[in-house]
């Protein structure tokens, strides 16, 4: 592992890239864990102890409990929740649109990742909205993905998830939040470079072989504008509009990308792409 660049972005070697990768598939674990959970009744400090178990069973801890004292193992965002609802007693009901943030720590390495559902049940036409809500910034997510695997520079990933955004029809199109965005990792959760959600101008780091990013796209029904509450965490929209968050953690490598957090790599949604990902060291 080399720091190099006045931005200090941490590049990774082959095989700190499969370490990194035991990290992300605790987290696709505890994705999969947790979708089979989400139902009407449970709350989410329910939610939250089935990561801590998973987490625990694998010989991980959790990378965001105690991060600037953060609370609890995951994120988990309901509605107009944006990013960083703290789990509690907060019980999720038909139809509500939820966000679930989770993190491992592995031997040193970091594991970031989430994935958004929609609560079975409810007013069919406002389930319906929120799973196109996060049908969308699903796929933006592999927009962005797909840029990592065929840009030149960082700033190329979030232009991919702009231009996305941007080809959808103005009645369905959501908000792209400015606020919060993606992130190098490896040995710290929140490494260099910044990685924009939407397009920027300027400089931007070249994509470099030994990167490995968290792409995160967060786009809103309403207007993207946001507060945070008296817990110094909890960050909602202003016009109370549903929130949505999907993300990955990708590496790039001298012989392409490997989606870390997808066990198959990515293979199944980088096809639509004509993108095949390969693993580091292969």
């Amino acid at each position: 592992m080399a720091l190099l660049g006045k931005d200090r972005i941490e590049y990774k070697t082959n095989a700190e890239m499969l370490q990194i990768r035991k990290a992300a598939l605790i987290v696709a674990q505890i994705h999969r864990e947790l979708a089979a959970a989400v139902r009407p009744g449970i709350t989410t400090a329910e939610l939250d102890a089935i990561a801590l178990q998973v987490l625990r069973s694998n010989g991980a801890k959790s990378n965001f409990f105690g991060y600037y004292d953060y609370p609890a193992q995951t994120c988990i965002s309901v509605n107009d929740t944006v990013v960083h609802g703290i789990p509690g007693a907060q019980t999720l009901a038909p139809g509500d649109i939820v966000s679930l943030d989770c993190g491992a720590v592995l031997h040193g390495w970091h594991g970031d990742a989430c994935f958004t559902a929609v609560v079975p049940g409810g007013d069919e036409k406002k389930r319906k909205e929120r799973e196109r809500l996060s049908r969308i910034t699903r796929t933006a997510m592999w927009h962005g993905i797909a840029a990592m695997a065929t840009g030149k520079y960082v700033r190329d990933i979030g232009s991919a998830i702009d231009d996305y955004v941007m080809t959808l029809s103005p009645e369905i199109r959501p908000d792209i939040v400015l606020d919060f965005i993606g992130h190098g990792i490896g040995t710290r959760m929140h490494q260099a470079p910044d990685v924009m959600n939407y397009r920027t101008r300027g400089k931007s780091p070249r994509l470099k072989p030994g990167m490995v990013l968290c792409i995160e796209p967060i786009l809103t029904a309403g207007k993207q504008d946001n507060y945070t509450l008296a817990d110094g965490w909890t960050v909602k929209t202003k016009d109370g509009s549903d929130a949505c968050h999907w993300e990955h953690e990708v590496a790039l490598h001298d012989r392409g990308i490997w989606v870390l957090s997808a066990p198959d790599g990515g293979a199944q949604e980088l096809a639509q792409f004509g993108i095949v990902p390969v693993l580091p060291g292969q």
